[in-house]
């Protein structure tokens, strides 16, 4: 039985979850980019990589919070002046890069580059995990992962 005034505690979901206090639990919420074109993005990653609009504005910056199939992960989109949209094409993609694991990678692989992806590279790692380095059609880097263990 909980102590009237005492925090609760929580174990956080995952292989390693340490205990924490509800009142000092962060969750990730998520990760923000200023691209040149949100709603074309927006339509771009729904159609094609099984994304969901879980908000968005129809006037300047366009913002647009994109969340994964399961719902768990959010990325926002937006076009906003006051700092130009940086050079993702060029940008190494170890420097960041949205990942998405998929079950049949070759499958996946050909139908994003068929709707305006670029294939960048694609190995197999040691534990028989695959990765492929897509770009999507704004340059931003787009892994594929098969993994033999889910990271989650």
């Amino acid at each position: 039985m909980a102590v009237p005034g005492t925090p609760k505690t929580v174990r956080v979901k995952g292989p390693v979850g340490p205990l924490v206090t509800e009142e000092h639990q962060m969750l990730f919420e998520h990760f923000a980019l200023n691209v040149s074109d949100p709603r074309a993005m927006a339509r771009w990653y729904v159609k094609n990589c099984r994304m969901q609009v879980v908000r968005s504005l129809d006037k300047e910056p366009f913002t647009h919070f994109l969340a994964d199939a399961g719902g768990r992960v959010v990325a926002e989109i937006y076009s906003n002046p006051k700092d130009p949209v940086p050079d993702y094409a060029s940008t190494h993609p170890l420097r960041f890069h949205f990942a998405f694991t998929v079950k049949d990678i070759e499958d996946v692989k050909k139908r994003l580059i068929a709707a305006g992806a670029r294939l960048e590279d694609a190995s197999t790692l040691e534990d028989g995990s695959r990765v492929v380095m897509l770009r999507d059609p704004w340059g931003l880097p787009l892994q594929l992962c098969q993994r033999t263990k889910p990271m989650v």
